[in-house]
């Protein structure tokens, strides 16, 4: 960022409103001592009683008139930090005038998430000389913040006037959410990479012509499939590589009555910290990944290049809406198909929201519900609890029938220890199974 302030000089209204309490009481006085001495015929108080208007008038005469070039530059190191983690904010102020500075107070505005605003004394910067100051600033919020604009007080050497002038440019610090550091897990039901491994695996699943392609003049005849030749008739050859990729999808529930708790200790936190932390997770293993929300729009979709980088600055500032049910995002997500993985960060959810979501996983497809215990971060009374907590273990036994990979997670829960079981094929992480009566047995599959 680099700017100058917005007016080189001030004109004598504003240059009189910047009068200081000094300044005002020896102005006051002086038209007191003024309006005393004309009756009285007291020539010794009126010349005391000039010389006090006077001088605050001369002040605000140097002010006015005062012409500093300044510019003034901003660095963030870093501009994007995790929630929690200190950034430094550098200025740099020039005087490129050939006169020197008086006194400059400056002040940087910041948002109160950030701390208070920064102040600093420079008692005098020569022609051409550079100052540069920094501090640090930092929030426990994820968000985006605006930092400036930068304001440099002017005064004159008495104290008696000052004179404020702003910097037009502003820069912004985003915050991200938490990231936790998830095992690698090998999950199944995606596409990932090509060429033999991928057409071996299109071949096992009975698609042998996905795999090939009719013969064109300059193809290596080594890479001729026999078999489909044999019963086309035609010369096939193999492809060189298979345009699936791996892929991920993964639907975040921004409901406002599905979480439970206020500000950095609620669930709703906990639940974009999550889809953070297995966003960036999937990334690195060369997942292309998207994100949706309730609403059914599309938050995020990028390649595995620019993923990570959009997935936290989209996280930094999404926030909890007025929906009521995930029938929207459930449509989507069902005319687009669930192929690959799909991750679900859940809040509270009714039977039928469940019965629809569960309804989403076919073939192959991985599904995993991170599925949370909201009333954890709300306690209720004991009643009430058993009641939830028997609803929650309902959806959970509902999810895991459909074959969805539940993890149960509550406030005291962490994502590393829970993350693991997604990795198990054909498991339920901490369900309930129907038992052939008609009632519920505790257990796993």
């Amino acid at each position: 960022m680099t700017g100058r302030p917005r007016s080189t000089s001030a004109g004598w209204r504003s240059a009189l409103a910047g009068l200081t309490t000094r300044g005002r009481c020896l102005l006051a006085s002086g038209v007191a001592l003024a309006a005393c001495s004309l009756p009285l015929g007291q020539r010794d108080l009126l010349r005391v009683a000039v010389f006090l208007i006077s001088l605050p008038l001369a002040a605000v005469a140097i002010v006015a008139r005062t012409r500093y070039r300044l510019a003034c530059s901003r660095s963030l190191d870093p501009p994007r930090v995790e929630a929690g983690q200190p950034s430094t904010v550098r200025l740099r102020l020039d005087n490129v005038s050939r006169l020197a500075s008086g006194v400059l107070l400056m002040e940087d505005a910041l948002p109160y998430t950030l701390g208070g605003r920064p102040r600093f004394v420079l008692d005098r910067v020569e022609p051409r000389d550079v100052r540069e100051v920094s501090y640090p600033v930092r929030s426990d919020l994820r968000g985006r913040f605006r930092i400036g604009p930068l304001s440099v007080r002017l005064a004159d050497p008495f104290g008696l006037c000052e004179l404020s002038r702003a910097f037009a440019s502003t820069d912004e610090l985003t915050v991200t959410p938490v990231v936790s550091r998830l095992p690698t897990l090998r999950l199944g039901g995606s596409w990932a990479g090509g060429g033999d491994a991928a057409s071996r695996s299109v071949t096992s699943s009975g698609s042998d012509d996905a795999a090939t392609r009719e013969y064109r003049y300059g193809d290596d005849l080594r890479r001729v499939h026999w078999r489909s030749t044999a019963r086309t008739g035609e010369l096939m050859v193999r492809r060189e590589e298979q345009p699936f990729s791996s892929r991920a999808t993964l639907l975040l529930d921004t409901r406002a009555h599905a979480h439970r708790g206020d500000g950095l200790g609620s669930s709703f936190e906990w639940a974009v910290s999550a889809v953070a932390s297995i966003g960036v997770s999937l990334t690195r293993a060369g997942f292309t990944v998207a994100l949706v929300r309730d609403a059914g729009g599309p938050l995020v979709a990028s390649g595995p290049a620019l993923t990570e980088r959009l997935l936290l600055d989209t996280l930094a500032t999404v926030g909890t809406g007025s929906g009521r049910t995930l029938d929207e995002a459930a449509e989507r997500l069902r005319r687009s198909g669930v192929g690959g993985v799909l991750v679900a960060v859940l809040g509270a959810i009714d039977l039928p929201q469940a019965e629809r979501l569960a309804r989403l996983r076919t073939g192959s497809a991985v599904c995993v519900a991170v599925l949370l215990d909201t009333d954890s971060w709300a306690p209720v009374s004991p009643g009430a609890s058993t009641v939830a907590a028997a609803h929650h273990e309902r959806v959970t036994s509902l999810l895991g029938a459909a074959g969805w990979r539940v993890l149960p997670a509550s406030q005291a829960s962490t994502l590393a220890s829970l993350w693991p079981a997604a990795g198990t094929r054909g498991h339920r992480v901490g369900a309930a199974e129907p038992a052939p009566s008609g009632g519920v047995r505790h257990g796993f599959r």
